[in-house]
């Protein structure tokens, strides 16, 4: 049975504006006016005297009611007779504007509400700014609180010219600015009769009328991802991800990247059910026409326009450490499905979004600056353009020693690793001597209770073959490699990385390290993938007997 299921338009909006314009009561407004609110939901937020607090509908975060401020990213879903919504309350104060970065990334229109009192303020063209530079090219400014300036058509003109003036300075293609009051509903989901003096489109038409597919960033290339190998029962193999673009039919001729290698798709399974075509976004499971090496964080790729294998990237980046990002520094790139180790080679400039200029050479990026930043990488990724493809065009930066996301990026180029380049750094890597046998390409890893017999059993198979192998267990080496760690949660993470480090020495020297990780998962495993792709070696998962 084949899967024709219809798959109903999706539009993904945020919110942006200052603390205070009303941002939370705007989005309780449109559910409430949509019939959107869950019965339970409604009541919650609902007085004993019948008023409803529209802005408690997002606020949900007990900071945010004591400080009667947004701070985290609020996603709402709500639906009309033509498509489906995602919806992201984003936070309006300077302090949380990675929040607000995060939140717009994935936006095909950005909604920034300006307050008709103070008309553009700071934090309006800051918001303005990223929204652009996340490539949005749908903005409405909803010119809320128009009842407190008495609904005054001269006051909305003065500021709808401040706002088509900061557009064009910006470079944003689309803007439409709109009446409203949020608390009343007036434009939003109803026209307002006591804005006979607007005739443009309310907020509801304006979003029903826009295309997903006209945004920066949807490309009609088709991108795959691959997130995990399958092995069927019957033999063969499938590569499962979420297609980030295009449309994928059985008989497309496809590349497998960065190896570079061409094929025929054969089969596609959505949920279980086969199917002849997919239109991304959609998870699913390919199987192709020749037995390549596929691995995860591999790419598949079709369509006239390909991706860069590169190892270095030039990325708007928005800094999310409490520590300042300084050239030199080495992080963890996640990019897709794959890591790599990185390292800033530069921080051409820091941009300085209320007045609209580069600040050149600053030397550091501080919590929540954005800024152009040169990334060399250990191992090539494959790219587009960020405002070709949102997902092949988007990272981020993990600390290679706390695991924590420091940083999000969005590729404006990459380039090649120079020809004859040195791709891995020989003080790490480059064994002492010569190794008896040639380096061998992976290290395998073992999870669960029977973890120590797999990884010898696997290890005693290879050398059978020829394959020079060793089995090597993590609870067995913690009081030699780590007796120095006191054993929490961060010291066992701290103590794995130490037991790869030994992993792809092993390698190095041709041997095949199967390690033995009972207490581990997969996830696990995801920082250290960037520590074996800088040794050009991959880190697999040992299928489980």
């Amino acid at each position: 049975m084949q899967s024709t299921a219809p798959v109903r338009q999706l539009l993904r909006l945020a919110t942006a504006g200052s603390v205070d314009d009303g941002k939370s009561t705007l989005i309780g407004r449109l559910l409430h006016d949509t019939g959107s609110l869950p019965e339970d939901q409604l009541a919650a937020v609902t007085a004993e005297s019948g008023e409803i607090d529209l802005a408690a509908v997002t606020d949900g975060l007990r900071a945010e009611a004591e400080q009667g401020i947004t701070i985290d990213v609020a996603y709402r879903y709500f639906s009309t007779e033509d498509r489906d919504y995602i919806l992201a309350d984003t936070p309006g104060h300077e302090r949380y504007t990675r929040n607000m970065f995060t939140g717009t990334s994935t936006a095909d229109v950005s909604v920034i509400l300006v307050d008709a009192r103070a008309g553009v303020v700071r934090q309006t063209r800051r918001h303005a700014v990223i929204a652009h530079l996340l490539g949005v090219r749908h903005v409405i400014a909803a010119v809320n609180k128009m009842d407190l300036v008495g609904l005054d058509s001269r006051r909305f003109d003065e500021v709808r010219d401040q706002l088509h003036d900061l557009a064009e300075r910006i470079g944003i293609p689309d803007l439409l600015v709109i009446p409203v009051v949020a608390k009343d509903g007036d434009n939003i989901v109803r026209r307002s009769e006591r804005t006979p003096w607007y005739d443009g489109p309310i907020l509801l038409e304006r979003l029903e009328s826009v295309e997903p597919s006209e945004g920066a960033g949807r490309s009609p290339d088709v991108r795959l991802p691959v997130q995990q190998v399958i092995r069927p029962p019957g033999g063969g193999r499938r590569y499962a991800g979420r297609l980030a673009s295009g449309t994928l039919q059985v008989g497309d001729v496809v590349t497998v990247l960065p190896e570079g290698a061409c094929a025929t798709v054969r089969a596609i399974d959505v949920l279980g059910e086969p199917s002849e075509r997919v239109v991304a976004p959609r998870s699913l499971a390919v199987e192709l026409s020749e037995d390549l090496d596929v691995g995860r964080g591999d790419l598949i790729a079709g369509g006239p326009n390909a991706p860069l294998a590169v190892r270095e990237l030039v990325a708007v980046v928005c800094w999310m450490g409490e520590e300042p990002l300084r050239e030199g520094a080495r992080l963890l790139v996640k990019h897709t499905a794959r890591w790599v180790l990185a390292q800033v080679a530069q921080i051409r400039h820091r941009l300085d979004a209320e007045e609209l200029v580069q600040e050149p050479h600053p030397g550091e990026l501080r919590l929540n600056d954005i800024g152009e930043v040169v990334l060399r990488l250990a191992g090539d990724v494959v790219v587009d353009p960020y405002q070709q493809n949102r997902e092949t065009g988007s990272f981020i930066l993990v600390d290679e020693l706390s695991n924590e996301t420091v940083g999000a990026g969005c590729v404006t180029e990459g380039r090649p690793a120079a020809s004859g380049a040195q791709t891995r750094a020989p003080a790490l890597w480059a064994p002492p001597v010569r190794p008896a046998a040639a380096p061998a390409a992976r290290v395998l890893w073992a999870f669960g209770a029977d973890a120590a017999l797999s990884a010898a059993r696997a290890a005693d198979t290879l050398a059978a073959s020829g394959q020079p192998a060793y089995a090597l267990d993590v609870r067995a080496q913690l009081q030699g490699l780590s007796s120095d760690l006191p054993g929490s949660a961060t010291d066992l993470a701290e103590h794995r990385r130490r037991v790869a480090y030994v992993a792809l020495v092993l390698a190095d020297a041709g041997v095949v390290p199967v390690v033995a990780d009972p207490d581990g998962q997969e996830r696990d495993l995801e920082p250290l993938r960037g520590l074996a792709s800088l040794a050009g070696k991959r880190l697999d998962v040992l299928a489980a007997e």
